[in-house]
């Protein structure tokens, strides 16, 4: 019997498993996970599991039903392409076609103390869980969309946090500085201590029986009792050294527009892959949860032998100091930047433009503002800029003509 395998029980892979079982797939379907727990949702994992109103964030999915094979704690350690060949450390398995979904894993800051955090997985989220405790010194690496989050919650459960960010501005690789300044004073309205500007050189052991002096590059050090490293995360794709699936030069798999690698029968979805955008004119790496469930679909099409491209209009949402903040679309340096913002309410919203054209969007509490400005840019309507910079006009309704 025909046997597809999915390599990956993230988001990605679970959804791409359960899409070609919905389109009619019969034949044998193997998923496989390099983490022992079942298939789980990731954006809880900051929120509601670490402030401890869930105790995990599994699927409800009934895969005897689905007839989908889970095989856990099983991670790939490589890929004979030509003898249609998973390498694990079981063995060989074989596959007729392969789905790439082995998403991305935390970018390591060199010298961190092997008692530091990540935020990655569900045992890091248990870990860091049991960590936080009231009046815990709690010193986070990175101000970007997860030590923003790690930092609420921290917070929220009476820990004193310190946020030390190398560039000037949080989320500086997501925004422009002038828009990652808007957040510092969130920070500071939940009593988190943010440090711009510099890095850290480096860790010792505190005096006592527990603790860390961090180091930074300006002479200063924090003591803390909890360290949690937050600086991205990058494809995980070196297993697949020697397999003759190209990588793009930041180590993502290089898919094509409907995610089909360059081996035969061999596809990518997920954080583990990028893939050509018509709408954006670049390639695209997209590491949120949309990304992994959008693209779930197509994959699972391709992989049956249709040929739907994909091209979507990124997405995501981070929770952070009481605030909702979502984004849309893609945008660069040169894009015109337009601010919606009623100067009585604490929302706005922040729309880049190419001319009269929307191409991405940055709404904080305002929902209805991103649900319509969503349609926009994937239907690439042009807008009256004036109408679109009144906070009374929803955007629906600023349409150019």
């Amino acid at each position: 019997m025909e046997r597809i395998v999915v390599v990956g029980a993230g988001t990605a892979g679970l959804q791409t498993a359960v899409a070609l079982r919905e389109r009619g797939y019969g034949g044998g379907l193997v998923l496989l996970g390099a983490e022992a727990h079942p298939p789980y949702d990731r954006p809880p994992l900051s929120k509601d599991v670490l402030l401890g109103k869930a105790e995990h964030s599994r699927f409800e999915v009934d895969y005897d039903q689905l007839r989908i094979e889970l095989r856990l704690g099983r991670p790939a350690l490589g890929l004979d392409s030509d003898r249609r060949l998973l390498r694990t450390e079981e063995g060989e398995l074989p596959y007729d076609r392969l789905v790439l979904a082995t998403g991305a894993a935390p970018v390591a800051l060199p010298g961190r103390p092997a008692d530091s955090h990540l935020l990655r997985t569900h045992d890091d989220a248990l870990r860091l869980k049991a960590a936080l405790r009231p009046g815990a010194r709690v010193v986070i690496v990175g101000a970007g969309w997860i030590g923003a989050e790690a930092a609420t919650v921290a917070r929220q459960l009476g820990c004193a946090v310190t946020v030390v960010e190398a560039a000037g501005a949080p989320l500086a690789g997501a925004l422009p500085a002038e828009l990652g300044d808007r957040t510092r004073a969130w920070y500071a309205e939940a009593g988190v201590e943010l440090r711009t500007g510099v890095g850290v050189s480096g860790f010792d052991r505190a005096p006592g029986p527990s603790g860390t002096a961090v180091r930074l590059a300006d002479g200063t050090e924090l003591g803390a009792d909890v360290v949690v490293v937050g600086i991205g995360a990058r494809p995980d794709t070196g297993w697949l050294a020697g397999s003759g699936v190209a990588l793009d030069p930041r180590g993502a798999v290089a898919a094509d527009d409907r995610l089909r690698t360059t081996v035969e029968d061999v596809f990518a979805v997920g954080d583990c892959a990028s893939f050509p955008s018509a709408r954006y004119g670049e390639r695209l790496a997209v590491h949120h949860w949309d990304n992994a469930l959008q693209g779930a679909r197509v994959a699972a099409a391709n992989v049956l032998g249709g040929d739907e491209a994909y091209d979507p209009v990124p997405y995501f949402w981070s929770e952070q100091f009481g605030r909702m903040v979502q984004y849309a679309g893609r945008h660069t340096p040169g894009d015109d930047l337009l601010w919606r913002q009623d100067p009585d309410a604490a929302g706005w919203t922040a729309l880049w433009l190419r001319g009269e054209v929307p191409v991405a969007l940055l709404t904080v509490d305002r929902p209805r503002d991103l649900a319509q400005g969503r349609r926009l840019l994937e239907r690439r309507t042009p807008l009256d800029l004036t109408r679109a910079a009144d906070p009374s006009v929803q955007l629906k309704a600023a349409v150019a003509g």
